[in-house]
């Protein structure tokens, strides 16, 4: 049997298959195809040659979800609130992000006002039913919404997370009126408190459900049309996998599907080296995305912003804490209205592609600095496939910028790749420094098409020892995907004060949350349940989630320890802790991991490497840090280096998909399993 991963990014669709019984890697890189990205899907798998019959399971991550929010593209949508909550989407949080910024705005609502719709029915905080919901009112709005032709529904009622029946039954009446309209109900998509958040993740969920829908249901049609027969597997951004059918329902979870395949694969590749800490970085064609992985296990966010915390959309769902900035291979220099030199977030994307593609690209991007400063071979890229064109390159620098610039070709070449360099170091800055972690005990494991080419600039600017380049860096996202296992969160609201919890209620709210594990979990197995309940000092407003094995357990004494376990973690991420102080429950949540068959995609970790393809090396002149005069770098082909082989910088490793910079100084060895080990030099 083939397991099979396909990675869609914003320039290029990404394919990797393990053949268990061949004991062999297919790989294949094509362009992304936005109009219709199954297409893309459908010529990576051609290209790789391999039999998509013989294929047993497909993972597949995308970055549609998260394109469809960020390129307000989703689908005409109605939100349905209780009575004098209208406004409370709207509003929103009262802080300001950015005090200082004259030209702050906040997030532009997904629903207009005017298709916000109160209905009477009341629950109280406790889940009891105060007033309840007039059905007759409910079949007027569905006559309602269906003149006003909107194609989703949000339905996010006041504490429905402690009692969805309102919920349950105005749902019922709009599917059954509605027919095709897409409906999200707030207490199937997140069972917790904070009403403005609960309802903008449900709103989300809506307004990209029925693209979402439609792009999953016919990806299944045209893979079954080319033979495919195995089963169809999406990632989440949480980094499991879940079934076509619960991603139709929840494509919120979607959001972060592409890039944390990349993180599986780094923490896998770290531990298999021995480094237990590691900072993923990935830089693709459109953005760079990087996670921090310390004791092998990667950092996970309860919610996050799409498109940034000061005007992004929230959506609460588990993530794995991911930081993504627009500067990837493709991403644009520009002039702002001060005439000063900008990069990204705007990006060429696969079509048209940087100037130097010969694809009708005008706009100079990052590829083309480094093209023009010999870090990138015009002749050599994607394995001599695609020939680069220079000095269109050069033309379309000069053209763009050089008139309001006046530094000439190569100062600004270096000016765009510098300021990239800086915006992609305070990325990684954020997910450790920010965070009380040091990146100087950390490894970078770097990998995209062009995550090697700026990884030792970034480890450079901030000391980090060690840079990683895996093998099948292009492909990273993909092999990632091909070790994740099938993952399901559930997360549900109680408070109460940890010493006067209802074990029972406690004990009834978790077989409530496996029933509807089981339920949604499609393969049986070995499934791993972790329980976490989220705690917090008495008056604190964020909590903690700290895992304990059975309620049972707390029951019967457990929660002293409990409560150490918390005070710990709290001194720990704060560096303080109140052992005197009450301590709250807010949130018990359920983890349950079914481990899938990517055992043996992960023991290419262990397999000897043998070099192949040997070619002999080459010499080209290279700019580096100055522009006085280029550098010769020794150019090799990766496939050919043996393992144990070092390369001094200055060089150039080339590959099929991706290139490495090496800086003077820089010492790369081979391991035995063909990862690229880099001491970063301190020259």
């Amino acid at each position: 049997m083939t397991l099979l991963a396909i990675d869609i990014g914003g320039t290029f669709t990404d394919l990797m298959a393990f053949d268990e019984q061949a004991k062999s890697f297919f790989q294949a890189k094509a362009l992304s195809t936005p109009d219709d990205l199954a297409q893309g899907i459908i010529d990576c798998i051609t290209k790789s040659g391999m039999e998509i019959g013989a294929a047993g399971d497909l993972i597949h991550g995308t970055t549609q979800a998260i394109n469809t929010l960020i390129e307000r593209k989703g689908a005409k949508t109605a939100l349905v609130v209780t009575k004098g909550t209208r406004d409370v989407y709207i509003i929103g949080r009262g802080n300001r992000p950015e005090s200082y910024n004259l030209f702050f705005h906040r997030a532009r609502p997904l629903v207009e006002r005017r298709l916000t719709f109160e209905v009477d029915g009341r629950i109280l905080a406790g889940g009891k039913v105060r007033d309840e919901i007039d059905q007759a009112e409910i079949i007027e709005l569905a006559e309602r919404l269906a003149a006003e032709g909107v194609d989703a529904i949000a339905v996010c009622f006041l504490h429905a997370y402690a009692n969805p029946v309102h919920e349950q039954a105005v749902g019922r009446i709009l599917k059954e009126r509605l027919g095709d309209c897409y409906v999200s109900l707030s207490h199937e998509i997140l069972r917790e408190y904070r009403e403005y958040e609960r309802t903008s993740t449900t709103v989300v969920n809506s307004y990209i459900g029925p693209r979402m829908s439609g792009y999953v249901h016919g990806l299944e049609t045209r893979l079954a049309e080319i033979g495919f027969k195995g089963q169809l597997a999406i990632m989440q951004s949480n980094g499991g996998v879940m079934a076509p059918e619960v991603a139709v329902k929840k494509p919120v979870t979607m959001m972060e599907s592409g890039p944390v395949g990349g993180i599986i694969a780094s923490a896998q590749v770290g531990r298999a080296l021995g480094f237990e800490n590691v900072i993923s970085f990935d830089m693709g064609g459109t953005t760079a995305k990087t996670s921090l992985i310390r004791d092998g296990e990667a950092s996970m966010a309860e919610g996050y912003y799409v498109g940034g915390y000061a005007s992004g959309d929230p959506v609460m769902a588990p993530v794995v804490d991911v930081v993504e900035v627009g500067a990837g291979g493709g991403s644009i220099a520009w002039i702002d209205e001060v005439g000063a030199l900008k990069v990204g977030p705007q990006s060429s994307g696969a079509d048209p592609g940087p100037i130097c593609y010969s694809a009708g690209g005008t706009e100079p991007t990052i590829t083309d600095a480094n093209v023009l400063l010999g870090r990138i071979g015009a002749d050599d890229f994607l394995g001599g496939e695609m020939k680069l064109d220079l000095d269109a390159a050069a033309q379309g620098i000069l053209g763009k910028l050089d008139g309001t610039l006046e530094m000439g070709l190569l100062p600004i070449a270096q000016a765009i790749i510098q300021i990239a360099i800086t915006r992609m170091s305070l990325a990684v800055r954020e997910v450790s420094v920010e965070k009380g972690y040091d990146p100087r005990d950390f490894a970078l494991v770097a990998s995209g098409g062009a995550g090697p080419l700026h990884a030792v600039a970034i480890a450079r600017e901030l000391h980090i020892p060690t840079v990683i380049i895996p093998r099948f860096p292009a492909h990273f996202s993909a092999l990632g995907m091909l070790m994740a296992d099938e993952r399901q969160d559930f997360i549900r609201t109680y408070i109460a004060n940890l010493a006067e919890v209802d074990f029972d209620i406690l004990l009834g709210i978790h077989e409530e949350m496996t029933a509807q594990a089981e339920e949604a979990i499609r393969q049986k197995g070995d499934i791993d349940y972790q329980v976490l309940l989220d705690l917090r000092y008495v008056g604190q407003e964020h909590a903690i989630a700290v895992p304990f094995k059975t309620i049972a357990d707390l029951a019967n004494g457990g929660s002293q320890s409990l409560r150490t376990a918390f005070d710990e973690l709290h001194h720990f991420r704060y560096g303080h802790a109140a052992p005197d102080e009450r301590i709250q429950v807010a949130k018990i949540r359920l983890t349950v991991v079914l481990a899938r068959d990517g055992e043996a995609a992960m023991k290419w970790l262990s397999m000897l490497y043998q070099a192949e393809d040997a070619r002999p090396d080459d010499e080209r002149l290279v700019y580096f840090d100055s522009l006085e005069e280029p550098l010769s770098a020794r150019i090799v082909w990766r496939s050919g280096l043996e393992p144990g082989s070092e390369v001094i910088g200055p060089a150039v490793i080339e590959e099929p998909n991706s290139t490495t910079l090496l800086f003077p100084g820089d010492v790369a060895k081979i391991s035995e399993h063909g990862h690229l080990i880099v001491t970063v030099g301190t020259s």
